[in-house]
């Protein structure tokens, strides 16, 4: 197998954006690679729950997957996540990913209840030994109808080598003994929009896959912890918390409000949604408004420090 750097730091999941006639708007995807890139991201993700997958066709994701890698540059890693139902459907979709630009792709357990977990073992080892591209498993019991257990995983990775890094979702306790078995050899990978981010960090994980409207933050947590600077990377975690909880109460929430706060913190004029979508609420996007003004605009261009405001809540100005 040929050897790869380690994967580590906060790889964004990019949101997909829709134009006034409903289809994907290009600009808008390009505007959020910039803006992860100037904050310092060490990686870019598409096509998980947070890109709405389930609403865009194949030829849709597949044109999100060439755009990224397009305005990316090779500059970071790219992970495409594969939601085909059939192992030769995702080797195809693989195989065009890659074609395309992904650098990495992201496997999940198939959404077919009631199938024994040996079995759903059985697909995700199939797909990796007979992908391209290297390859990482998601294992999300709180958001996904399938998952499987941490015994599981480290078999899976065992087993078939070409399984690089896992993205383990599920409270830091239970995992945390996975992923410090797993890390020895295999990248962990946090979500959940970084909930328990130091956390993670310390029962094993080496990077973070959030969702991209706190993007600054979490790299400078990240940066604060590779530092040893344990007490900043705390404390800036504790300021963005209220932000984090609001946007991992559900799915439909995070969609709804999460890609509205990214909108206002890029400057991005309008967000069109592709129905059906949660309801936002006059309370809601007041509560948005607070947000963005803690947080501060996200820049096209390197440099920036994090906002006056979400400086001083953190103390990192004392």
């Amino acid at each position: 197998m040929t050897p790869l750097p380690r994967l580590s730091g906060v790889h964004p999941i990019l949101y997909a954006f829709y134009g006034p006639d409903g289809r994907l708007d290009r600009a808008a995807l390009d505007r959020q690679v910039d803006v992860s890139l100037a904050a310092g991201c060490h990686g870019i993700a598409l096509l998980g729950l947070v890109t709405e997958v389930f609403r865009l066709s194949p030829d849709e994701r597949l044109d999100l997957v060439g755009w990224a890698a397009a305005r990316i540059a090779g500059r970071v890693p790219l992970m495409a996540t594969v939601a085909e139902a059939s192992v030769h459907g995702q080797l195809d979709f693989i195989a065009e990913a890659k074609r395309r630009g992904a650098d990495w792709v992201v496997l999940q357990p198939p959404p077919s209840k009631g199938v024994p977990e040996r079995e759903v073992l059985r697909f995700l080892g199939a797909v990796a030994d007979r992908s391209p591209l290297p390859v990482g498993v998601q294992n999300n019991p709180l958001n996904m109808e399938v998952s499987v257990s941490n015994d599981a995983l480290l078999a899976l990775h065992r087993n078939h080598p070409n399984i690089r890094f896992m993205k383990a979702e599920g409270p830091a306790v239970s995992v945390g003994a996975f992923a410090r078995e797993a890390s020895r050899t295999c990248d962990v990978f946090a979500g959940h929009g970084g909930i328990e981010w130091p956390t993670n960090l310390r029962s094993g994980c080496q990077g973070l896959i959030p969702a991209p409207e706190l993007v600054d933050a979490q790299v400078a947590i990240w940066t604060h912890w590779a530092a040893g600077e344990t007490e900043k990377a705390e404390a800036l975690h504790r300021a963005i918390l209220p932000v984090v909880v609001f946007m991992s109460r559900a799915l439909p929430l995070l969609i709804a409000y999460g890609k509205r706060l990214m909108a206002a913190r890029m400057g991005w004029p309008a967000v069109h949604p592709r129905m059906p979508e949660a309801s936002v609420t006059p309370f809601g996007m007041e509560e948005l408004a607070r947000f963005a003004a803690l947080l501060g605009p996200l820049h096209v261009e390197p440099g920036h420090p994090l906002s006056p405001a979400l400086r001083r809540c953190a103390g990192l100005d004392a």
